[in-house]
C-alpha cells in the first residue's frame, strides 16, 4: 500500500531531531514525559499501570512500565498518574469537508471547511481520519500543509478525492491517472445501485479501475451493500471494503478471501442509523457530549416537522434500519472468523456527525458482541494497518508518531468510558478542547 509521502518526510525529520544519542541536545529538542497513568497501547497486549511515555518533537521515544523506561533528564514530567492513555483514534472511513451544516456540494470544500471538521475529529479523540470521498482535489493541498505543520493540532487526514463514477473501463483508468497524479491517497468507488434507482457500475469497468490502482500503488476502497458486490470487488483486487454486508448473510466464500487476502472492513453502522433517526428527535440531541460542538441552527432544521417528514417518508431509511441488525450480526461473524474489523463510520455528509458518530459507532459496536479491547484494537492498531499507516501511528510504540489521548475512565471496562476524553495530543501538540459550559 503506498504511504503518503509527506508524512513520511515528515516523521523522518522528526526521528533525526530526536535520535542525537549522548550528543548536546539541541535547542530546539522538545521532551516531554507523561508518567503514571495506565497505558493501553492499542495492540493485542495488557494494559500496563504505571506506565511512562516519552515524546520528543512529535514523536514517541518510548513507552512502557516505569522503571524499564529511561527518562532523559531534559524532560519536562507531566505526571498523570490515575488517568489512562492510549493511541489516538483512526476513523477509517469518513468524509471531509463534504458538507457545511446540512449543505453539501463542491461549494462548502473550502480549506476553513475541511480545518474545522478536522478538529471537531480531534476534539472527541480522533486524531486521524481517512477520507473516503471527497468534493475537491484540492483536498490534497489542504492535507500537505497541515503535515508540513510540526504544530499540527487537527485530525490527520488522508483522502481519496471524489468517488469515481464513469461508464466504461478506459474512462476508469483515465480517472484514476487523474486523480493519482492529483496526489489523492486512495481511490474510491461504489458497486451499488442506490437501492434500485440507479444502475450499478459493471464488473469490467470496476475491474479496470482496480487494476490502474494497483499499477500505481493507489489502495482502494469499494462502496457495497450487497455480498456478491463485496465478493467481486475483492476478486477485483479491491483493498477495503467500505461497509457492512446488508443483504444477507455473509458466507465462507467471502470470509475465505477477506482472511486469505488481509481485507478489512469498515462496517459503518451509524451511517445506518442516519438514515432513520431523525423521523423523530432523537436523545442524542440532549447529550452534553454532543453538544459541546453541535451546532444549535443544524438541530433546530433536523427537528423541523417538515425534515422529520422526509426521514420518514424515506424507503431508504426503512431498508437501512430493517438491514441494520443484519449488518450487526455480519459485522461480528466477520470479526470472529479473523478478518480485520477497523473502525470507519461514514460520518461528514450531512446530519452525520463527525466525532460524535465515532462514540456511538464503538458503542454499537460493543452492542453488537465485540469487547472494549477488541474496538480500541479496531479504532487504534488495526485500523492502521487497514489503511495502510500502522508504520506511523495507531500504537504507542518507539519511532512513531505521539497520537495519543488521556482518559479518566477505564475504556477496557466499558467503551463509553472513552467519553471521559480530558486531553488530545496530535504529534504531541495539545488539541484545544470545547469549554465543557459551552454545551448549552
Amino acid at each position: 500500500m503506498r504511504y503518503p509521502l509527506i508524512f513520511t518526510v515528515l516523521a523522518l525529520s522528526a526521528l533525526l531531531l530526536v535520535s542525537c544519542g549522548n550528543e548536546t541536545p539541541s535547542v530546539d529538542r522538545t521532551v516531554t514525559a507523561y508518567t503514571g497513568a495506565t497505558m493501553i497501547n492499542g495492540l493485542d497486549q495488557p494494559a500496563i499501570e504505571n506506565s511512562v511515555l516519552v515524546v520528543e518533537n512529535g514523536m514517541i521515544t518510548e513507552a512502557g512500565a516505569r522503571g524499564q523506561v529511561d527518562i532523559p533528564q531534559i524532560a519536562d514530567i507531566v505526571d498523570i498518574t490515575g488517568k489512562y492513555i492510549m493511541p489516538g483514534l483512526i476513523n477509517a472511513h469518513g468524509h471531509v469537508g463534504m458538507a457545511d451544516g446540512l449543505e453539501t456540494g463542491s461549494d462548502v470544500f473550502t480549506r476553513d471547511n475541511v480545518r474545522s471538521q478536522l478538529l471537531t475529529y480531534a476534539q472527541y479523540g480522533v486524531t486521524t481520519v481517512v477520507s473516503l470521498g471527497d468534493g475537491r482535489v484540492e483536498g490534497a493541498r489542504f492535507r500537505d500543509e497541515m503535515l508540513f505543520d510540526q504544530h499540527i493540532n487537527l485530525a490527520r487526514y488522508y483522502l481519496a478525492g471524489p468517488v469515481i463514477s464513469v461508464d466504461t473501463p478506459e474512462e476508469g483508468r483515465e480517472e484514476v491517472r487523474r486523480l493519482h497524479e492529483a496526489g489523492m491517497d486512495w481511490i474510491k468507488i461504489r458497486i451499488d445501485s442506490g437501492l434500485g434507482t440507479r444502475e450499478k457500475m459493471q464488473p469490467d469497468v470496476y475491474q479496470a479501475i482496480a487494476d490502474e490502482a494497483n499499477r500505481l500503488g493507489l489502495p482502494s476502497a469499494a462502496h457495497i451493500v450487497e455480498l456478491e458486490d463485496a465478493i467481486g470487488a475483492i476478486e477485483a483486487g479491491y483493498s477495503l471494503i467500505a461497509h457492512s454486508i446488508r443483504d444477507t448473510e455473509v458466507n465462507d466464500e467471502l470470509i475465505s478471501l477477506m482472511v486469505e487476502n488481509g481485507i478489512p472492513i469498515t462496517p459503518t453502522l451509524t451511517r445506518e442509523v442516519s438514515t432513520y433517526i431523525y423521523r423523530e428527535r432523537p436523545d442524542f440531541f440532549d447529550d452534553p457530549f454532543f453538544l459541546r460542538t453541535a451546532d444549535p441552527e443544524v438541530i433546530a432544521q433536523l427537528e423541523s416537522p417538515e425534515r422529520q417528514q422526509q426521514f420518514a417518508d424515506s424507503e431508504a431509511g426503512a431498508y437501512f434500519e430493517q438491514q441494520l441488525p443484519l449488518a450487526m450480526e455480519n459485522m461480528m461473524k466477520l470479526y470472529e472468523a479473523g478478518v480485520i474489523v477497523a473502525m470507519g463510520t461514514d460520518s461528514g455528509p450531512p446530519a452525520r456527525f463527525q466525532g460524535y458518530f465515532e462514540h456511538m459507532e464503538m458503542e454499537m459496536m460493543q452492542d453488537a458482541g465485540m469487547s472494549p479491547h477488541a474496538i480500541i484494537m479496531s479504532a487504534t492498531s488495526l485500523a492502521a494497518t487497514a489503511v495502510g499507516l500502522d508504520n506511523l501511528t495507531g500504537s504507542l510504540q518507539e519511532g512513531l508518531a505521539a497520537d495519543f489521548i488521556i482518559l479518566g475512565d477505564n475504556p477496557m471496562d466499558d467503551i463509553q468510558n472513552l467519553r471521559s476524553l480530558e486531553a488530545v495530543y496530535v504529534m504531541g501538540n495539545e488539541v484545544p478542547m470545547p469549554l465543557q459550559d459551552e454545551a448549552n
